[in-house]
């Protein structure tokens, strides 16, 4: 299930985001980023609409998945 951003509270938000970021562990290549630059990029990203907060029922988790993700999740 999508969650739409505008229903979680901006600071629960950010760190669902804070936290994403943390696990991922991605390599952004040769420029190292800060937390808070890569946060503010996966928030970017949840407001344009490139990704999205998805709940899992299964699970009882929250992720944060891509367009591309969503595609391959179903629930």
């Amino acid at each position: 299930m999508i969650i739409p951003i505008s229903e979680i509270p901006k600071e629960t938000l950010h760190s669902l985001v804070e936290a994403f970021v943390l696990q991922e562990g991605t390599d952004y290549g040769k420029v190292e980023f800060s937390l808070e630059q890569k946060v503010n990029h996966v928030l970017m990203q949840l407001q344009s609409g490139q990704a999205y907060v998805q709940y899992s029922e299964l699970h009882e988790s929250v992720n944060i998945v891509t367009k591309d993700q969503l595609g391959s999740n179903t629930d």
